[in-house]
């Protein structure tokens, strides 16, 4: 049977709709399980200092918040290093992760202690997924040229870093975080999940609108892949640190706890 274009163009539509429905995740609609932990991973160009401002408030609130220092070697080293974090919490655990540190919770959020997963500007490949590829079919954001390389050794540039990575932070503020960029090995980025935990735990996503470091749509279709439970930052990439009062939030209400 011939097909005219319209009747193609709407099955093309009906057929990605139901190819997102069948890969979406557990939403966050039902009451969450009450944690008192927290453990927060950093990605690419960063450290655990970056959580610096929310681990403040968590603390504030009651909760016990540890930052993961990523290797920022291999995909299995890292996510090694969360799960020996995980391993000494003593109960429910929200898992949260900025930005490459997306690939990790996706990965080790399968843990038995994590209770809700929390994706703050973040990857969220599903299982087996090849991240890059699937990131080029969105345009390319602009901090991706200001990535330089000393061998396998990689980092981003001073001038991407301030435009691109931390561009709504005070210049100052964005130095400082410069002068504590972590180096990433090139093998980092070969890494593939071999699971996505957003398929069974319940999950969060902060989409910063203003992102120069992974493109906002792609932020969102991932966030929507997932059923997550979804808020957007008027905010760079940083918005852990621009925007720390309103992650804080998200965070807390994937805890189940009073985010008033």
């Amino acid at each position: 049977m011939m097909m005219n274009r319209r009747t193609f163009s709407a099955a093309l539509v009906a057929g990605a709709a139901a190819s997102l429905l069948a890969t979406r995740g557990m939403a966050a609609t039902s009451a969450p399980v009450k944690a008192r932990n927290v453990v927060l991973a950093h990605g690419l160009f960063a450290d655990g200092s970056c959580w610096t401002e929310v681990i403040a408030r968590l603390q504030a609130a009651g909760l016990n918040a540890t930052a993961v220092q990523n290797p920022l070697t291999t995909l299995p080293e890292a996510v090694a290093a969360v799960k020996r974090v995980l391993d000494r919490q003593d109960g429910p655990t929200v898992l949260v992760g900025h930005s490459f540190s997306g690939m990790l919770v996706t990965e080790a959020g399968v843990h038995p202690d994590v209770s809700a997963l929390v994706y703050v500007a973040a990857r969220a490949p599903d299982a087996g997924e090849d991240y890059t590829a699937f990131a080029k079919t969105f345009p390319t954001p602009p901090a991706s040229a200001g990535i330089v390389f000393d061998g396998d050794e990689g980092r981003l540039s001073e001038e991407a870093f301030l435009r691109d990575f931390a561009g709504d932070l005070p210049e100052a503020k964005a130095k400082v975080l410069y002068a504590v960029q972590q180096p990433f090995q090139k093998e980092l980025l070969t890494g593939k999940t071999t699971q996505a935990a957003w398929h069974s735990k319940p999950s969060w996503y902060a989409v910063s609108t203003e992102d120069r470091t992974i493109n906002p749509d792609l932020e969102r279709f991932m966030a929507k892949r997932m059923g997550a439970k979804t808020i957007e930052l008027k905010a760079s990439h940083l918005s852990l640190i621009s925007h720390p009062d309103e992650i804080t939030r998200l965070i807390l209400e994937a805890a189940g706890q009073n985010a008033d």
